[in-house]
């Protein structure tokens, strides 16, 4: 299986099955003299650690991350940093009904016509267990960040969970983390509550969209023609396990918008061009503007569940199959530090391929 590689200068491997004694990300293109342990790692894990609450998978697993290589006394050496993060609550029995058989949703059927076998328990690498050592990789790049641009911070949150929708009237990013939800309204968590308790006692699931914030991103990263900052950062999002759609700004809403109502006007302001709006999202032409940055994705509903859905088996017959196991009944909930993390990845990626070609130079306006 190839590419397992994702980004340019700053780029990540990762390896490892859902059902496998671990797995892990091989981390490559870390400046040196970075401050970095497995407890700031950690932090990143623990957000998106399954069975912290009722409301996510009950697979047990501590998520512990172990630095293998890359870190001497504490700062990075500019080596590969190698991670590793052991599995220790797989369940494989509950996959062996589905050993012949094919859940509908899943990647089993295209991973069966692609290679012509699979790693049935949980998915093996199509599981989105393997987004774990994405947030770790994640979190070596929030390291780096962290070191060349201090001023950057991004914010993952839910906008949407099926038929309920975040009120952005009441948005407070300082209830995000106060929730199970990463919902920035805390008002309406218990209304969530209480809706998908309703979805998972109905043996159901339902799709969700996560907003991603990135702030404080200066000006100039990204090329206009095949490394768009955009297109990098949509191809991340892209790439999460049950990621169907992605958006930068207005997205699709942008096609109902005239010309007028969708061109961000710009002023001088007092430390440069001060844009009057931000359809854009924080990109133009691949490149940032200096705005936020805004990135909106959707996540399907989890494939399994316990309703019997029409199927087949590896030999055509047909069959009705229930998907046992512990699943999370909303996914796109733990898909929002997976996405943060992603989009650390793309914009550290960026942020050295841009000091490689113009050393950090910009035009000067007024």
């Amino acid at each position: 299986m190839s590419f397992n590689t994702f980004g340019r200068e700053f780029r990540f491997t990762t390896w490892g099955e859902s059902h496998g004694p671990a797995l892990g990300a091989t981390v490559d293109g870390v400046p040196p003299g970075v401050p970095l342990d497995e407890a700031f790692i950690q932090g990143f894990l623990d957000r998106r650690r399954p069975g912290t609450s009722k409301h996510t998978t009950q697979r047990r697993e501590a998520d512990q991350v172990r630095i293998l290589s890359g870190v001497f006394e504490g700062r990075t050496t500019g080596t590969p940093v190698q991670l590793m993060i052991e599995n220790t609550d797989q369940r494989s029995k509950d996959y062996g009904d589905i050993a012949t058989s094919f859940r509908p949703g899943h990647a089993d059927l295209t991973y069966h016509l692609k290679y012509g076998l699979r790693d049935y328990r949980g998915g093996g690498r199509s599981s989105a267990r393997e987004t774990a050592a994405r947030v770790a990789a994640g979190g070596v790049a929030q390291a780096v960040l962290a070191h060349l641009l201090p001023q950057l911070r991004i914010t993952g949150y839910m906008v949407q969970m099926g038929a309920l929708h975040l009120d952005r009237s009441r948005f407070d990013p300082a209830a995000i983390a106060g929730n199970p939800f990463f919902l920035p309204d805390a008002t309406a968590a218990g209304e969530w509550s209480d809706y998908l308790d309703r979805i998972r006692k109905d043996q159901n699931s339902v799709g969700a969209a996560i907003e991603v914030l990135i702030q404080g991103c200066p000006p100039g990263l990204g090329a206009p023609v095949y490394a768009k900052l955009d297109t990098d950062l949509a191809a991340a999002m892209m790439s999460i396990n049950a990621v169907k759609g992605v958006e930068i700004g207005e997205g699709m809403a942008a096609a109902g918008l005239t010309g007028t109502d969708n061109a961000d006007e710009i002023r001088m302001g007092n430390d440069g061009p001060r844009f009057l709006s931000n359809h854009a999202g924080g990109i133009l032409g691949g490149i940032s503007s200096g705005q936020d940055i805004v990135v909106r994705f959707s996540v399907k509903p989890t494939s399994s569940i316990t309703t019997p859905r029409q199927s087949i088996r590896q030999n055509g017959e047909e069959i009705d199959l229930i998907t046992k196991g512990r699943h999370d009944p909303c996914v796109g909930i733990r898909a929002v530090p997976v996405a943060e993390a992603m989009a650390a990845c793309v914009i550290l990626d960026h942020l050295l391929m841009d000091r490689a070609q113009t050393g950090g130079v910009r035009g000067v306006i007024g």
